[in-house]
């Protein structure tokens, strides 16, 4: 179960829940504060001190099985009954006190005096709750001296069903978030600027409800905490170690640089293989050699070179020679040749003569 105080006194609510936890509850509690830490929730009643003395009776929980605040959260009044016998088997008064100090101030050792006494609870018909007052003089003088006019009840409902337990305290305030009883018939839900905020952060809709969105948050926990157990122990299927890869890498590396010296030296090979039958066939000369090789060493530059040679003339004709045998070797030049032609001598007289 959870206290929830419905008052807008800052610090209340860690109060409460330091002096449930240590009872075995689990301690929630929404102020009537717009401070960061508590919902805006509204649940403080008027005194009326119109009669010239204090009231003998004070009502602390509206009429209706569900009473509804005007910031449009509810609670389940299902067991008036319930409720008067949890403050009876408790056997304990329930103190009124100013600003909830029983809850604030008590807890750390400070003075948190009472100024009247809850002597008896009665549920009525309508589910009413009422309480039957014990005043102290001060605690009469505060009120007919109208120095506190409203009263605010710490309410003890389970966080689950939020069912209505028990009344643990009550605190006379004046800083109520509304100027009219603050439980009644309207159901209008007050906006909370900051929950609002959280929603938006959150990329949730505005309508989203609070345990909505308290079980968003817990989702978003636990995926936080399986990507980061993830990034620690990530997957083999997607990542390898860095030696590994790099070890891997080189291996790549070598193989690649043989692989291109093979490739580049079967290619050298083809080169010279189709320049050669270009020279055998006399579709280059030997001086366009070299320009014939660099034109085949480009991409797709052999492929060309073989179709030039396919559709090229012979540019070079056989002389012959290459099969000729002449006399101890010796071959003549083509100005020799012309000149044993004007002489009307023979080659061979003309190797002889010039021995």
């Amino acid at each position: 179960m959870r206290i929830l105080v419905l008052d807008d006194s800052p610090g209340v609510g860690l109060a409460i829940a330091a002096a449930l936890t240590s009872g075995g509850c689990e301690a929630a509690v929404a102020l009537n504060s717009s401070t960061e830490a508590y919902e805006v929730l509204a649940l403080n009643f008027e005194i009326d001190a119109a009669s010239g003395t204090p009231p003998a009776e004070l009502m602390l929980i509206p009429p209706g099985p569900r009473p509804t605040g005007r910031d449009g959260r509810a609670w389940n009044n299902r067991d008036p009954a319930g409720v008067v016998k949890f403050f009876q088997d408790r056997g304990l008064d329930i103190p009124f006190d100013i600003e909830h100090a029983t809850e604030l101030k008590a807890p750390k050792g400070e003075a948190a005096p009472a100024m009247a006494w809850v002597k008896s609870l009665q549920a009525r018909p309508d589910n009413s709750i009422w309480a039957t007052m014990e005043w102290t003089p001060k605690g009469a003088d505060m009120v007919m001296n109208r120095e506190y006019r409203y009263y605010s009840p710490a309410i003890i409902h389970d966080k689950k069903t939020m069912d209505i337990i028990g009344i643990k305290s009550v605190g006379l305030t004046n800083t109520p978030n509304f100027a009219v009883p603050a439980l009644n018939a309207e159901t209008k839900q007050e906006e909370t600027p900051m929950l609002k905020k959280f929603l938006v952060a959150l990329c949730l809709p505005e309508t989203t409800t609070e345990e909505a969105a308290l079980n968003h948050i817990t989702t978003l926990r636990n995926d936080h905490a399986v990507a980061l157990n993830q990034a620690k122990n990530p997957s083999l299927d997607l990542f390898v170690p860095r030696a590994e890869y790099a070890t891997a890498l080189n291996r790549a590396d070598a193989a690649e640089g043989k692989l291109k010296a093979i490739e580049t030296a079967t290619t050298e090979t083809a080169i010279n293989t189709e320049i050669d039958a270009a020279l055998a066939a006399g579709k280059i000369t030997p001086a366009t050699k070299e320009y014939y090789v660099a034109q085949c060493r480009q991409e797709g530059g052999l492929d060309r070179f073989k179709e030039f040679v396919r559709v090229a003339p012979a540019v070079a004709a056989d002389t012959g020679l290459d099969n000729k045998k002449l006399a101890d070797g010796v071959a003549l030049n083509a100005e020799e040749k012309s000149l044993c032609v004007a002489m009307n001598i023979s080659e061979e007289d003309y190797i002889k003569a010039n021995k």
